[in-house]
């Protein structure tokens, strides 16, 4: 009996086994795509190779190599970039896709005057010309309207919308009425969880908080070490959670698997943030030697957006800021830009790892490409700038098994520039083709 019912649940799968074997040998392979660049920028190795084929099929690419020696497959797709330099993927290490303000009127409480959905759906074009900016990643820290962000990621994963690669942070942690709070109001207004739901004070919130922003799906974690440029009432240079308060983040974060980003203006809110096992310096905009001493011998990242927000907008200039911008905003802002230019420099001659960063969202999205300009103005090289925002940020994000570079077996995520950004950077500006995970979804070159 026993064995006869063994027999009987087994004979199904025998029988189907052939079936299935031939429908997997019968399965057309995918069609691969061939791009033909006039021009392709080896980040790794920092040359600019003549007539180079990339050949992709599926969502990777199977081969990289000279025209003349790499073959074409049977049957593929040919895009010809004859006139365009080809990059891997850009990756923006710190955006906010589900915020941007009106470029006619700054408004410091519109959390507060928009739904979940109203922000969702909102949040579609910020995804789009991200992507069609060429970056095919980014790193989302954070929005005020929890887990938001982790709906537009899924979103953009099941191919619902187009979008960029997102590791999301889903919530900020911060402490009452700290820089990632929502202040402002009289005392006596309660605002919903949703937009609460990341405050914590004490160790023990901290672990709670970060254990329930897990749950729900964050990708990577956000904490607010100091003080905001851009929150009422706060101060980039005082330090907000305590050394032990960020290493219950990190403790947290790291059971999960997950990297934590602190903001951090001021050297005393980061050194904390630094020893505590952060991957990330956000800002870093009043950092000193000895903190920027630490994070080279701790290998974290700066995530250098290097420019006040107002320089994104029409006319460059705090004049042309959005109407109704805050002079305290305004004030803090200028202060703080002028020590990160030093900062900026200092970390490049101490040898500080630097990931591209924007903060887009407190910018209008589209337009990251213009910090590459900032980079260079401030001395980096064209080269060292384009890593940032490749190499280095693939590395961050922990992805640089698959991106961040044009190799066999990387995904093809791939975009391409008219003329040489090596030798004028601002071409980044406008990128002309946009593949990401072998998909194209801009080709201006055709």
């Amino acid at each position: 009996m026993m064995r006869t019912a063994q027999f009987s649940l087994v004979l199904p799968a025998c029988i189907l086994l052939p079936a299935l074997t031939a429908s997997a040998q019968t399965a057309p392979a995918p069609r691969a795509t061939v791009l033909r660049c006039a021009r392709l920028l080896d980040v790794k190795a920092g040359k600019l190779l003549a007539d180079n084929n990339v050949v992709v099929s599926g969502n990777k690419i199977i081969a990289v190599g000279p025209a003349a020696t790499t073959a074409v497959p049977a049957g593929a797709t040919v895009i010809e970039l004859r006139d365009a330099t080809c990059l891997p993927g850009l990756f923006d290490a710190h955006t906010h896709l589900v915020d941007l303000q009106d470029p006619a009127s700054y408004d410091w409480d519109r959390p507060l005057k928009a739904s979940a959905a109203q922000m969702a759906f909102a949040s579609i074009p910020n995804a789009r010309n991200t992507l069609l900016a060429g970056f095919t990643s980014v790193r989302d820290l954070g929005t005020y309207r929890a887990f938001v962000d982790l709906a537009l990621r899924d979103a953009i994963e099941r191919g619902t919308i187009p979008g960029p690669r997102m590791q999301a942070a889903g919530a900020y942690i911060t402490i009452s009425g700290g820089a990632g709070a929502l202040t402002g109001y009289a005392h006596d207004v309660q605002l919903p969880l949703e937009l609460r739901f990341g405050r914590a004070d004490g160790p023990d919130q901290v672990r709670q908080r970060v254990r329930e922003i897990v749950r729900q799906g964050a990708a990577v974690i956000k904490v607010l070490a100091t003080g905001a440029i851009l929150t009422l009432g706060s101060q980039p240079a005082a330090q907000e959670f305590t050394y032990d308060e960020l290493r219950a983040a990190v403790e947290e974060a790291t059971k999960a698997g997950l990297k934590v980003a602190a903001h951090a203006h001021s050297s005393a809110g980061a050194r904390d943030a630094i020893r505590a096992g952060v991957a990330s310096i956000e800002h870093g905009t009043l950092l000193d030697d000895e903190t920027l001493l630490l994070m080279k011998d701790r290998g974290t990242f700066l995530a250098l957006d290097l420019l006040a927000a107002w320089m994104f907008w029409p006319g460059g200039t705090p004049e042309g800021r959005p109407a109704g911008y805050p002079q305290e905003f305004l004030d803090k802002e200028k202060i703080s830009f002028a020590s990160q230019l030093r900062v900026a420099r200092r970390a490049r001659e101490l040898g500080v790892k630097i990931a591209f960063a924007t903060d887009a969202g407190v910018i209008p999205h589209g337009r990251n490409a213009v910090l590459f300009e900032s980079y260079v103005q401030s001395g980096v090289t064209p080269l060292e700038a384009l890593r940032t925002a490749t190499l280095h940020a693939a590395e961050l994000l922990g992805w640089a098994d698959r991106l961040g570079s044009m190799e066999a077996g990387r995904l093809a995520d791939i975009i391409a520039v008219r003329g040489n950004p090596l030798e004028d950077i601002r071409v980044m500006q406008k990128v002309e083709f946009v593949m990401k995970d072998g998909v194209v979804y801009k080709n201006d070159l055709r």
